[in-house]
C-alpha cells in the first residue's frame, strides 16, 4: 500500500493525462508516471516534453525507450546518450519517468572541499529547513570527478531494469565544471520515486552529462528548493498504490542508482 507518510508530508495527488493543466505554482513537483512501473519495464509514456516544460524548469528523467538520461536546466530539456554525450530533446518527444518543478529556492549556500558524493548528501541534509520531506537541488561548481552512467535504448518488448542496467555504460568525467540537478524524495517514497538523492550531471558546455553515480566537489554553489506537494500523471495501466517493490526490483533499483 501507498505509505500514508508520503501523502501527508507531500500532499500526493494522482492525475491521469486528459487532467493535465500547465501549473506554474513554486515548490510543487511535477511527476511522469513512477518509478515502480519503470522498474516493471514500463519504458513508454504518454507525455510530451512541450507538456512536461508547462510544469517545471528543473529536474530529470528519462526518454521513451529508456533512451539515456534526461537533465532539464533553466527549463531546456537535455539528453545524455550511452557514451554521456549530450543532446537537445526535441518537443514532441515522449517520457516514461520525470520529475520536474519551476525552481525557486529558499536554502542557498557555497561550499568548498573534496568530498565524495556520500558528503554532499550529508551537507545537504544538514542545511535542509525542519520537516522538509522532499527537496529539488541544484549545484553549479567545479568537480575533479563525476563518476556517471546511462543505458542504451531498449526496444520492445521491454525487459525489466533489472536486466537494463548490466548494460549500463559507466564513464567518469575530469576537471570538469558544471551542474548537478535533482532532487531528495524520503525512504517511503519509495516505489513512487528513488528515495534518498537521485542527481544528473551536465557540463557547463552543455557536452558531456549522465546519471550520477558519485563525484568528488571542489567548490560550489548549492541551492536547494523544498517541495511540499507532488503531482503524479499517471499513463494508462499504472496506479500509484502499486505492488510493493521485490528484493530483485530494490537490489536493481539501487544498482542503477549508485553502483557501477
Amino acid at each position: 500500500m501507498l505509505d500514508e507518510r508520503l501523502i501527508t508530508a507531500l500532499h500526493v495527488e494522482a492525475l491521469r493525462r486528459d487532467e493535465l493543466t500547465a501549473e506554474h505554482e513554486a515548490h510543487v513537483l511535477f511527476q511522469a508516471s513512477t518509478i515502480a512501473a519503470l522498474l516493471q519495464g514500463a519504458y513508454d509514456g504518454d507525455v510530451t516534453f512541450s507538456e512536461l516544460a508547462e510544469h517545471g524548469d528543473l529536474g530529470l528523467g528519462t526518454l521513451n525507450g529508456l533512451d539515456g538520461e534526461m537533465v532539464a536546466l533553466g527549463g531546456r530539456f537535455y539528453r545524455a546518450d550511452v557514451d554521456g554525450g549530450i543532446h537537445p530533446v526535441p518537443a514532441t518527444a515522449r517520457t516514461p519517468f520525470a520529475v520536474v518543478v519551476w525552481f525557486q529556492p529558499s536554502v542557498e549556500f557555497e561550499v568548498e572541499f573534496a568530498s565524495g558524493e556520500g558528503d554532499l548528501e550529508e551537507v545537504l541534509n544538514t542545511r535542509l529547513p525542519a520537516g522538509a520531506a522532499s527537496c529539488a537541488i541544484r549545484v553549479d561548481g567545479d568537480f575533479s570527478v563525476v563518476r556517471a552512467r546511462s543505458v542504451p535504448k531498449q526496444a520492445p518488448p521491454y525487459g525489466p531494469l533489472a536486466e537494463v542496467v548490466a548494460e549500463q555504460h559507466v564513464f567518469e568525467l575530469h576537471d570538469v565544471s558544471g551542474s548537478l540537478v535533482g532532487f531528495r524524495f524520503p525512504d517511503f517514497a519509495e516505489g513512487v520515486e528513488v528515495s534518498g538523492h537521485h542527481l544528473h550531471f551536465i557540463s557547463g558546455n552543455r557536452s558531456r552529462g549522465g546519471h550520477v553515480l558519485s563525484c568528488a566537489l571542489r567548490r560550489a554553489r548549492v541551492q536547494v528548493d523544498p517541495s511540499t506537494d507532488l503531482h503524479v500523471e499517471l499513463p494508462p495501466g499504472v496506479e500509484l498504490d502499486g505492488p510493493e517493490l521485490t528484493q530483485s526490483t530494490r537490489k536493481a533499483l539501487r544498482r542503477a542508482e549508485h553502483a557501477g
